[in-house]
Parts: C-alpha cells; sequence; structure tokens
C-alpha cells in the first residue's frame, strides 16, 4: 500500500482522513500531470501546428547557438491562427509571427536548461500522455493517428510536441513549483486578512479579467507616450464597440504571453490581482470593458470576463463514494489483457457478482482490502482520466475500462452527496491559493532570468 506522504499535496479538496487517503495513493494526481493538462495540451491545438506548404526554409534566429527556423515559426503561427475564436477577424500576419517565435526562443532556451540538467522523457511516459489525449478528444489512439494524418502531422512530430511538452514541465516542476512552498503562518496570516477583510465590510471577490497592455517603453517622450495613449484608448472603444476582445488581444498586446489565451489572466482571488486593476474594475460589470489604466509597464485595457463573491461559508462541494480494480501493467499483462479481463469482471458484475468480491480478489490497488472502496472524495482528488469517468457515472454505474498512467481500472460509483466545506478543507483551498499565485510569480521570474542569460541573435530573411 501507498502512503500518502509519498505524493505530491495537489490543488484540491482533501476531506478525507490520512487512513482513507494511503488507501487511494495510487491514484492521486500527480503534479506533472495535472499541470500538462491545465496548459491545454490537446489534439485541437497541436493538429494544427501541421503547414500545408514548406517554402525554402531559412534560419530567423539563433538561441544559444541552436536555431529556429522560419518553418518552425510558420507552423506555430498556423496553429495560434487556429486557436483563434470561430469567426475572428485574423490579426496582423507580423505581430502572430512575432508571438510564435517569442514563444520559439522561451521554449528553445527551456529545453536547453533541461539537457544540461539530465531532464529525459521516458518512452512510456510519452505514450500514456498520447493515449489520455486521446481521451480527452473521445477518440481511440488509432482514430487520433488518422486525424493527425489528415492534419499534414505525421506520428513522429505529433510525439516530438509531446516530448517538448512534457520536458517543459518538467523542468517547472524541478526550477520553480519545488520552491513554492507555504507555511502554516502564511496560511494563518492570509485567513486573518480576509477574516478582517469580511470585518470591515470589504467583500472578498473572485475575478477572471483579460487584458490587453500596450506598452510603454523607459525613456519614452512625452508625444510618444501620448501617441501610446491614443492607441490604447482606440483599442479600448474598439473592445467596448463589440469586438472580439481575444482577438485584438492577440493582434495588439504586448504583456509577456503577447496576448495568448486571449490576453485571459484567469478565476483568482482579487488579492492576487494588481491593486490597481482591482480598483479599476470594481465598478465593472461581467462583460464590461475598462478605459486605458495606466501603470509603469504602459497603458492596460482590462475586460471582466467572470466576478463573483468568494466567502466560502456555507459553500458545499459534491462529493463521490467510488470503488476500482486496478490491473497494473507489466511484461505479464498488456493493456489488451488487463482490459479484457476487466471486461468480463464487469459482465460478471452485471449478472450479480459483488463489485467488492472481485476488487478484494484480483484488485492491484491499496483500497484491495477494502473491496476497492475509495471513500468519499472531493472534486479533483484522482487524476483527471480516472475523475472524468467516474464523475459521467451514475451511483451503481459500471464504466469501461480505463486507462491511467497507474494501469486499468474499472469503477463503480456507490454514491454522492453535498457536504459542507469544513474548516480544514477552507485551508487547503486557501494554502492552494496561495501556492498557486508563488508559482506564477516564480515563474514568470525565472523566464524572464533565463531570458536574459541565453545569447539571443534575430536574423534578418534572406534577400
Amino acid at each position: 500500500m501507498t502512503n500518502f506522504s509519498t505524493f505530491h499535496s495537489m490543488p484540491s479538496l482533501q476531506a478525507k482522513s490520512h487512513t482513507t487517503l494511503s488507501a487511494v495513493g495510487q491514484i492521486l494526481r500527480p503534479l506533472s500531470l495535472s499541470l500538462f493538462i491545465t496548459m491545454g495540451f490537446s489534439f485541437a491545438a497541436l493538429a494544427q501546428t501541421a503547414v500545408k506548404a514548406r517554402p525554402a526554409d531559412f534560419i530567423v534566429a539563433v538561441v544559444n547557438s541552436e536555431p529556429i527556423t522560419n518553418n518552425e515559426v510558420q507552423a506555430l503561427k498556423s496553429r495560434l491562427e487556429n486557436e483563434l475564436p470561430p469567426g475572428t477577424k485574423l490579426p496582423e500576419g507580423q505581430n502572430l509571427a512575432k508571438q510564435a517565435l517569442d514563444q520559439l526562443i522561451i521554449e528553445k532556451a527551456q529545453l536547453q536548461v533541461a539537457r544540461e540538467n539530465g531532464i529525459r522523457i521516458e518512452e512510456n511516459e510519452i505514450e500514456l500522455t498520447i493515449q489520455n489525449i486521446a481521451r480527452q478528444n473521445q477518440l481511440t489512439k488509432e482514430q487520433l493517428f488518422v486525424r493527425l494524418g489528415r492534419e499534414g502531422l505525421t506520428l513522429s512530430a505529433f510525439r516530438e510536441q509531446v516530448r517538448t511538452q512534457l520536458t517543459v514541465n518538467r523542468l517547472r516542476e524541478r526550477e520553480v513549483e519545488n520552491r513554492a512552498r507555504i507555511s502554516d503562518s502564511d496560511v494563518e496570516k492570509e485567513i486573518q486578512s480576509r477574516q478582517l477583510n469580511n470585518q470591515s465590510g470589504t467583500v472578498a471577490m473572485d475575478l477572471n479579467l483579460a487584458m490587453i497592455l500596450i506598452a510603454v517603453p523607459e525613456n519614452s517622450t512625452a508625444t510618444e507616450v501620448a501617441a501610446l495613449q491614443a492607441k490604447a484608448q482606440q483599442v479600448s472603444q474598439r473592445a467596448k464597440s463589440g469586438e472580439n476582445f481575444a482577438a485584438l488581444a492577440t493582434s495588439f498586446s504586448q504583456a509577456a504571453d503577447k496576448g495568448a489565451n486571449g490576453g485571459e489572466m484567469g478565476l483568482r482571488s482579487a488579492d492576487r490581482y494588481p491593486s490597481l486593476f482591482v480598483q479599476s474594475v470594481e465598478a465593472l460589470k461581467k462583460g464590461d470593458v475598462s478605459e486605458p489604466i495606466r501603470s509603469g509597464a504602459g497603458f492596460h485595457i482590462l475586460k471582466v470576463l467572470e466576478k463573483k463573491q468568494s466567502d466560502m461559508s456555507g459553500t458545499t462541494i459534491v462529493q463521490t463514494r467510488a470503488r476500482h480494480i486496478l490491473l497494473r501493467l507489466g511484461n505479464d499483462m498488456t493493456e489488451s489483457a488487463a482490459r479484457n479481463r476487466l471486461l468480463s469482471f464487469k459482465q460478471r458484475i452485471q449478472a450479480g457478482t459483488d463489485f467488492a468480491e472481485l476488487a478484494q480478489q484480483f484488485s492491484q490497488d491499496g483500497s484491495a482490502a477494502s473491496g476497492g472502496d475509495l471513500g468519499w472524495a472531493a472534486p479533483g482528488q484522482f487524476v483527471p482520466e480516472f475523475e472524468e469517468v467516474m464523475a459521467q457515472l451514475r451511483p451503481g454505474q459500471v464504466s469501461e475500462p480505463l486507462v491511467s498512467r497507474f494501469g486499468v481500472h474499472l469503477i463503480q460509483v456507490i454514491e454522492r452527496r453535498d457536504a459542507p466545506v469544513t474548516l480544514r478543507e477552507q485551508r487547503e483551498i486557501v494554502r492552494n491559493q496561495l501556492r498557486e499565485k508563488k508559482i506564477e510569480d516564480l515563474y514568470t521570474t525565472w523566464l524572464e532570468e533565463l531570458r536574459g542569460r541565453a545569447y539571443i541573435e534575430l536574423r534578418d530573411p534572406p534577400q
């Protein structure tokens, strides 16, 4: 049986005792996979990296002696174009190409550091990730490969993209996330701060903002600043008049992410945004766009995507009690054999055999002794592929066999309930919110430092 303490602390509610958690350690979500999923690594994006026509190639940049080619830039530019919302007017190509080049420079620098530190992705990790991508898109692996081929993306190129993303995730985990530690005193200070805000009548808010930055370079003249302010005002008016904010962000934003994801910064507590931003949107409703806001970086245009009260008092969550049978893969158990065996178990269960009895006999998880019972689990506690299937099951229903990095599972949901968020869970939520903010800050700083240390040479196209 795997002890819970050997796993990373996850950004999820944990309403279980340590005794129960130790029984489900085999399927707790590893941080690397969680990050991988949240970064939007999916077929829909990857397939668009293929380009149908390849002109004569040339080098557009060199990062520490390693080249970036025009074909690489154009492939990523094509992907970015296809990620724009349907019906969106494409931005000026040069802006999108620059965004693609900037992303490739950062990626190249990270991969170099990963090699220097001996970070290596095993082939089985790539294989499991591909299986997950297929499942997320409701495809078999074979169907995924067919669709990739239709989009002009070879299997080898796709595997290299998977390898690259996993490598970057592993590097981030090593260089940044392991340093993002939150102490009990940090949690207590944050809770006390929120309590003081509540007592003073200040309502804690969760915000999701999108931003467009019109940067103002250092040493800009008054005339230049005025011109940039006028540009920001024009962009703001276009957004207010109904133009697609995401497209405007991709066209005009000069933020670090170059307007990726339509400038969206994500749902977070208001105290995790600059106070200037919070004050500027205080009177705005969902969907409203701000006037340009001046900061040391330039002029910011904000759109309120979501705005809600974040007080957790009286909050409930849906907990699920499920059980599973796990068959591990190895030399004596292939994925196909495991699937077939679990399908036979499912037929026996539907014919009247007790699920718990089969779990006790055959499951290779620590929960086998308790009939595969995983206890009550809050959302986000299990690996995404497991939780996705579990969430779709009705009480009493048995799943089809599903593959995770731990093996092949058969799941049965026993029951569900609405449960209040306990004080312990609230503390864990606060801890994870603080940790996520710290990771974001550390990662941004680390990328800036990494780019600053790198030798970057930009080259003009051949005449």
